[in-house]
């Protein structure tokens, strides 16, 4: 992508915080992961969210990470729901694969049927999503995740243990496969349970919603963390869906659908202190969470709409840039500074 840059302006967070001030000099000095000139000092984490479609924000940032030379500047990713795909395409260093497939490849009724649910399917169909998209279409590199020197881990829920499992152990690709597909099993959109390793699976955000504090349990020093719900207070109550997925997940796992409720409520206490944390005055560990603008509208979980989710990703990834390159915002919310979506060729049988 390119953009128009004129002068400077505000940001909603801090140029200087300690998290963009650590990644720029990593690029700046092209550290490489076990050659770091800040030694033992510092562990920086790239947090991914995910969230179904709007997993199409998350992936964007990252595409603007990698196209602006901060490929090797984390020493872990950790990723959950969709935000672990587009992770491991990050690491496989292809993060544009991931933003087209949004948009691309998952707007069909072959994805997403509300209708197949009425039938007794699912809403969302992984067959397709990891049969056909992740391993023909717009094929993920799996063997690359495995070398990369960035360590990625998925959060996986342990629908037994009720509890959040964080796995980088992975043995092979298929174990690696069957790890992205356990944590991107949304609970009502995809009947029944995943097994992952012989125990009983489901998406990563269940029980901890956002994955920069598993970054943070992992003893990461600055967090880069990516999410994908705008960036404004939320209303702190709890929905209609909340209560019904609660109800749903009580029924898999007697205790599952509290900890799902406190993770919610939990959400909305993290989105307040990561809004303070954005000022970069924040005592370490540094996180600093970056997300749409709180004017831009909220991707719809199951968003079928081709140009909302384009629109999306080029809102995402200038701000990305913005954030890196020191650029104001507010030459993205006056229209002075565009993302242009670039043009590659994706061929299976080359």
């Amino acid at each position: 992508m390119q953009f128009d840059l004129v002068e400077d302006g505000a940001s909603p967070w801090d140029s200087k915080h300690p998290v963009l001030e650590i990644l720029r000099q990593r690029r700046a000095t092209n550290s490489r992961p076990g050659s770091r000139a800040d030694g033992d000092t510092a562990k920086v984490g790239l947090a991914v969210e995910g969230g179904g479609m709007r997993g199409v924000v998350s992936a964007a940032m990252l595409a603007a990470l990698e196209d602006r030379g901060f490929g090797y500047a984390f020493d872990a990713v950790y990723g959950c729901s969709s935000g672990s795909i587009n992770s491991a395409y990050f690491l496989a260093g292809g993060t544009w694969y991931p933003v087209s497939i949004y948009y691309d490849d998952l707007t069909t009724r072959r994805f997403i049927s509300f209708t197949r649910a009425f039938r007794g399917g699912n809403v969302l169909d992984l067959d397709y999503a990891f049969g056909e998209v992740v391993e023909i279409i717009k094929p993920l590199n799996y063997d690359r995740v495995l070398a990369s020197p960035v360590r990625l881990h998925i959060a996986i829920t342990d629908v037994e243990g009720i509890s959040t499992r964080l796995i980088s152990d992975f043995t092979d690709r298929a174990d690696l496969k069957a790890a992205l597909l356990a944590s991107s099993w949304l609970p009502i959109a995809v009947r029944g349970t995943a097994t992952f390793r012989g125990w009983r699976a489901l998406d990563g955000g269940v029980v901890t919603a956002l994955p920069f504090r598993l970054a943070l349990l992992d003893d990461c020093t600055h967090v880069l963390s990516l999410s994908t719900r705008p960036m404004r207070p939320s209303a702190g109550r709890l929905s209609v869906q909340h209560h019904y997925t609660h109800r749903y997940l009580e029924r898999i796992k007697k205790g599952l659908g509290s900890a799902y409720l406190e993770s919610v409520r939990q959400r909305h206490r993290d989105q307040l202190d990561l809004a303070v944390r954005r000022g970069g005055h924040h005592p370490p560990p540094y996180v600093l969470d970056l997300a749409p603008l709180p004017e831009d509208t909220e991707v719809k979980r199951h968003e079928l709409r081709s140009h909302l989710l384009i629109s999306a990703a080029r809102r995402a990834y200038s701000l990305m840039y913005c954030a890196v390159e020191g650029r104001p915002v507010a030459l993205l919310r006056e229209g002075r500074l565009h993302s242009v979506p670039r043009l590659t060729v994706v061929d299976p049988c080359p």
